[in-house]
C-alpha cells in the first residue's frame, strides 16, 4: 500500500509540474506574463517540496544523490527570477522519477503464509469422528487424517503402516520416499500415496516449514538494498556543477550565469537514460520467458559473478522419466513397458504416473486392467489382457514373482528401480532418473564466456546423486545434502568474492534466493515461496532461459552507463557554454531537453538486444522431446 502510495503521489506531481508549464507557456504568449509565472510557480512548488523532502531522506541514510543538483538549479532559478527555467527543470525531474518508478516496480510482495501452498487447517481425530481446526488449536499429540494430496500441516511421526511423502519442496530429492510407522514426517512435504494418520510432534508455529518461512522473511531484511546506478556518479558530478557554477558567478559578478550553468547541469540524463534503459531491459528479457522484477535486479543481474544452482526441478526436470528399459528373456522392451503402464494406471503414485506418461508418449495402447491389488508404496499386481503383471519396487516384484534380490547397478548411481512381472517370472526392469534438462550444458559454457567466475551446484539430494547428474558440466563445486539455512550460509559465503545469483525452484531454495544478490525462480512449476522470494522468475520451465536473460541484463546495464556517460559529456560543455555567457536559463533548459531526448533515443536501443542464436526461444510444442528409453542398458 506504501509503494501504491507513492506512485500515486509522483503521478500527481509529474501532473502538476506539467500542467503548470504548459498552462504558463499558454498565458505567457497570450500577454498576460504576471499570471504565467504565477501558474510556473504553482507547477515548480510541489516538484520542489517533494525533491527537499527526498533530500533530507538521503542524508538521514547517509546518502548523497542526484537530487541535490536539481533542488540548487530550480532553487537558484526562482530566487533569480528565471521562472519558466524553474518550470522545465521540475517537469525533466518529475518525469524522470516518475519512469523510475515505474522501472522498479513492485521487486517484493509481501510473504503471506509462505503463500497459497500453506494449509490453514488441520484434519484431527476426536472422540471417534474428525473434525477441521486451525492449525494454532493442534498441540503435540494430536492425531491428524493426511489425505492424498495434502501438505502435512505440521512435523509429526508416521502412525499408520506406512506413508508416501513427496519432500522436494523441502529437500530437493525428487523421488518421493517411503515412511512407516513411526517414522518422521515433516511439514510441508505433500502426501503422494494413501490417507494415513500422523501424530503431531510439534506445534504449528515450531514446525519445519514455519522455520523456512522465518529464514525467508529474515533474509529479505538483511539483504542492502540495490542503490541507483545514477546515484554513483552523484558526488563527483555535484562537486563539478557547483565549482563551475560558482566559478562563473565569481569571475563574472553575474548570477544569472550561475543558474543557467545549474540548469544545464540538471542530471536528467542520469535520471532519465538510466530508467529507460533498465525498463526495455526488462521489457525484451520478459520476451524470451524471464519476469525480472525491477530495474535494480536487472543491474544485480549483469554483475553477477558466481552461480549457484539447486539442482531438482532446475538443472533436473524434477520428475521421474525412464532413462532405460532392461528386459529379460528376450521380451520387447516395449511390451514391458506396455504391460507395466497398463497395470499402472491404477494408481496416482507418482512414479506409476510417469510410467504411463512415457508409454503414451511411445504411441502404446493401455488396456484396461483387473483385479488390481495395490500395496502402497510398495506396488500392484494384477491382470492385463489376462496376464498376470506384477509391477512395483525391485524387491517387491521379486518377492512375489521369485529370483534373486540382489542389487541392481542402477540403483548405486542414484536411479529408480521398477521390476516388472509377467505370468511368473521377471519380464525386465524400468531405470528411472531425474535427467539433466536439455541444453544445460551449453548455457553453462556461454555464461562463462560471458563473465560468470564460479558455478556451483547447492542440493539437498544426496552427493553421489548429485555427482552423477552433474558429471561433465565441469561445476567449480558441488555441495550436497544442504538444509535451507545451509543453502543460506552458502549464499552469504560466496557474496564475499561478488554479486552472487541464486536459481532454485522448491521452498526450501526460498530462503536462499532471498538472501542473494539476484533470485532467480523456476516459476513454472516451482514453488510460489521460491517464485515470492526471487528478483527472478522463469516463467517458461526452461533454466535455459537464464542464459538470454543475464545477456540482456548485462546489455541494458552497458547501453545505460553509455547513455550517462554521454549526457554528462554534453551537460559537461553546456555547462562551460553556460559559464561563458554563451546560454540564458531557458536556452540551457531546451538544450537539456535535447540532450535528454539523445540520450534517450540511445538507451531505448535495449528493446532491441538479441542474445545469441542458441538463446532463441523455440516453440512451446518443441521445447523438450521425450527421449525414447533404450533397450538393455548392459
Amino acid at each position: 500500500m506504501e509503494h501504491s502510495n507513492g506512485d500515486r503521489l509522483k503521478t500527481a506531481i509529474l501532473v502538476l509540474a506539467l500542467g503548470g508549464l504548459l498552462g504558463g507557456l499558454a498565458l505567457h504568449f497570450g500577454g498576460r506574463q504576471d499570471l504565467a509565472t504565477t501558474v510556473w510557480l504553482v507547477g515548480v512548488v510541489p516538484v520542489l517540496a517533494a525533491l527537499v523532502v527526498e533530500i533530507l531522506r538521503s542524508l538521514w541514510r547517509g546518502e548523497v544523490g542526484l537530487d541535490i543538483v536539481a533542488a540548487l538549479s530550480m532553487t537558484a532559478a526562482l530566487v533569480f527570477g528565471e521562472t519558466l527555467a524553474a518550470a522545465v527543470v521540475a517537469v525533466m525531474y518529475s518525469g524522470g522519477t516518475f519512469l523510475e518508478s515505474f522501472a522498479e516496480g513492485r521487486a517484493r510482495r509481501e510473504m503471506r503464509d509462505l503463500l497459497s501452498r500453506v494449509p490453514r487447517t488441520a484434519t484431527r481425530h476426536r472422540n471417534g469422528g474428525l473434525e477441521e481446526v486451525p492449525l494454532d488449536d493442534l498441540v503435540p499429540g494430536d492425531r491428524l487424517l493426511i489425505r492424498q494430496g495434502d501438505v502435512v500441516p505440521v512435523d509429526g511421526t508416521v502412525a499408520s503402516a506406512s506413508a508416501f511423502l513427496d519432500t522436494s519442496a523441502l529437500t530437493g530429492e525428487s523421488l518421493p520416499v517411503r515412511a512407516t510407522t513411526g517414522s518422521d514426517a515433516m511439514s510441508g512435504s505433500t502426501n503422494a500415496g494413501e490417507a494415513f494418520d500422523l501424530v503431531a510432534t510439534r506445534p504449528a508455529r515450531d514446525s519445519t516449514y514455519a522455520g523456512i518461512v522465518r529464514l525467508v522473511e529474515e533474509a529479505q531484511r538483511s539483504k542492502a538494498p540495490m542503490s541507483r546506478l545514477a546515484d554513483r556518479w552523484s558526488l563527483g558530478f555535484l562537486l563539478v556543477t557547483v565549482a563551475i557554477a560558482f566559478a562563473a558567478w565569481w569571475f563574472t559578478g553575474d548570477p544569472i550565469r550561475a543558474v543557467a550553468v545549474l540548469v544545464v547541469a540538471t542530471p536528467c540524463p542520469l535520471i532519465l537514460a538510466v530508467p529507460v534503459a533498465l525498463v526495455a531491459g526488462l521489457s525484451r528479457a520478459a520476451h524470451f520467458g524471464v519476469l525480472i522484477k525491477g530495474a535494480g535486479p536487472l543491474e544485480a543481474m549483469a554483475r553477477t559473478q558466481t552461480l549457484i544452482l539447486d539442482k531438482t526441478g532446475t538443472l533436473t526436470d524434477g520428475r521421474p522419466q525412464i532413462v532405460a528399459i532392461d528386459s529379460h528373456h528376450g521380451m520387447d522392451p516395449d511390451e514391458v513397458l506396455r504391460l507395466a503402464a497398463a497395470l499402472d494406471q491404477a494408481t496416482k503414485h507418482p512414479v506409476a504416473q510417469a510410467i504411463v506418461a512415457a508409454a503414451r508418449e511411445r504411441g502404446l495402447h493401455l488396456p484396461i486392467p483387473t483385479n488390481v491389488s495395490e500395496v502402497p508404496g510398495e506396488g500392484l499386481t494384477g491382470q492385463v489382457e489376462g496376464r498376470a503383471v506384477v509391477v512395483g519396487g525391485h524387491g517387491f516384484v521379486t518377492g512375489r514373482v521369485g529370483g534373486a534380490a540382489e542389487e541392481h547397478p542402477a540403483l548405486s548411481a542414484g536411479s529408480v528401480l521398477v521390476g516388472v512381472g509377467v505370468d511368473g517370472p521377471l519380464a525386465g526392469h524400468l531405470v528411472m532418473a531425474d535427467p539433466l534438462r536439455e541444453g544445460t550444458h551449453d548455457m553453462l559454457v556461454r555464461l562463462r564466456r560471458q563473465g560468470t567466475g564460479r558455478i556451483l551446484l547447492a542440493t539437498g539430494d544426496r552427493q553421489e546423486v548429485a555427482e552423477r547428474v552433474t558429471k561433465g558440466l565441469g561445476l567449480d563445486g558441488i555441495r550436497a545434502g544442504l538444509t535451507p539455512d545451509q543453502k543460506v550460509l552458502l549464499v552469504l559465503t560466496e557474496r564475499k568474492r561478488g554479486p552472487v545469483m541464486m536459481v532454485g525452484d522448491g521452498v526450501n531454495d526460498a530462503p536462499a534466493l532471498a538472501a542473494a544478490d539476484v533470485g532467480v525462480a523456476m516459476g513454472a512449476r516451482g514453488a510460489a515461496a521460491s517464485a515470492e522470494a526471487a528478483d527472478v522468475v522463469l516463467l517458461v520451465d526452461r533454466v535455459d532461459r537464464l542464459g538470454p536473460g543475464i545477456e540482456i541484463a548485462r546489455g541494458a546495464r552497458r547501453i545505460a552507463l553509455q547513455s550517462v556517460v554521454a549526457g554528462i559529456g554534453l551537460s559537461v560543455l553546456g555547462m562551460v557554454a553556460a559559464a561563458l555567457g554563451y546560454l540564458t536559463p531557458v536556452q540551457g533548459a531546451l538544450i537539456q531537453e535535447a540532450i535528454d531526448v539523445a540520450v534517450i533515443l540511445n538507451a531505448l536501443r535495449a528493446l532491441r538486444i538479441s542474445p545469441a542464436e542458441t538463446w532463441s526461444p523455440r516453440p512451446a510444442a518443441k521445447e523438450r522431446q521425450p527421449s525414447r528409453p533404450e533397450g538393455n542398458p548392459t
